[in-house]
């Protein structure tokens, strides 16, 4: 192709935070699901600490799709350039570069792309460059929050896992996870569960979850999943208490079977708290609700896989 079917984009945000603070966030690309709303789950290949190959899980256009790219990453410079191994239809190629650079105030944050399509088809640029541009709006805003937010109250930022040892075989407990469809009838907490599956080893679920006070909360999310050893998945509807949700289910052999993990990270929105939990609550109360409720209901289905697995073994 000739360099008049390359399109290039520039998109720009300024951040009341210091560079470094700005980089770091756009180095560590696993963090990128709980910052970054279109990203789902980064897969990092291999790599140095200077170069990178990700596997990258992201909405475009309300589509999830998924490629493979290489980074290069710069701190004395502050940069980060990209450019995609193995593109998704109908992108052909795919590049840019981070660029963070000190500004009054804090730093100023330039995202640059260009881009090809196959067969270079007018109606796919157009798609293509739609998505580029929402997506790099919405990481720019999401960066710009993350950095802002996480510089005054680290806090909001929550991590945490809860384990149950099982006596069977990875594949019994992976399936029982992964059968999210089935999870109506086997999960007391869940009310309703509505399933698709746009791709392979790809899911979106819609569900409603009781809580300990009787209130329903409707939550969506998308998960990915890599048998028989784990799943990932990101909320894209989050309780109101929540700006983001990511986690993962984890199956790891031990001597007595497996010991199956539900990984959390959440952040959460400091401005809601006395809203949602009355005047007196703090961001502590906050997150040791969140820990409660959502360790609560992941230690509840573990449980529950684990009695699958035993009477699977019982036959």
């Amino acid at each position: 192709m000739s360099d008049s079917d390359i399109v290039r984009t520039r998109h720009a945000i300024d951040v009341a935070a210091e560079p470094k603070t700005v980089y770091e966030l756009i180095a560590a690309a696993e963090n990128w699901p709980h910052i970054f709303p279109p990203t789902v789950h980064v897969e990092r290949l291999d790599g140095d600490g200077r170069s990178e190959r990700l596997r990258i899980w992201a909405f475009a256009h309300g589509e999830v799709r998924s490629w493979t790219s290489r980074r290069t990453l710069d701190p004395s410079s502050l940069r980060v350039t990209f450019r995609q191994e193995i593109s998704s239809a109908p992108v052909a190629s795919m590049g840019g570069e981070w660029i963070v650079e000190a500004a009054p105030g804090g730093s100023s944050v330039v995202l640059l792309h260009d881009f090809t399509v196959i067969d270079n088809n007018a109606a796919a640029r157009e798609w293509v460059e739609r998505a580029v541009d929402d997506n790099s709006g919405s990481e720019l805003a999401a960066l710009k929050a993350a950095a802002e937010s996480l510089a005054v109250e680290p806090r909001v930022l929550l991590s945490f896992a809860d384990h149950v040892d099982i006596p069977g075989p990875k594949r019994t407990v992976y399936d029982f996870l992964w059968r999210a469809d089935l999870w109506e009838e086997r999960l007391p907490h869940v009310s309703r569960l509505v399933l698709t599956e746009p791709g392979e080893d790809l899911q979106t679920v819609e569900m409603d979850t009781l809580a300990s006070d009787g209130s329903v909360h409707t939550t969506k999310s998308v998960r990915v999943g890599f048998a028989p050893d784990r799943l990932v998945y990101k909320q894209t509807e989050t309780p109101p208490l929540m700006a983001a949700h990511t986690g993962r289910w984890t199956i790891e052999e031990i001597e007595q079977g497996v010991r199956a993990t539900s990984h959390h990270t959440v952040v959460l929105r400091p401005d809601r708290v006395r809203e949602l939990l009355g005047p007196d609550a703090t961001l502590d109360t906050a997150r040791d609700l969140v820990r409660t409720s959502l360790g609560r209901n992941s230690t509840a289905t573990l449980m529950l896989a684990k009695q699958a697995a035993e009477r699977a073994l019982s036959r």
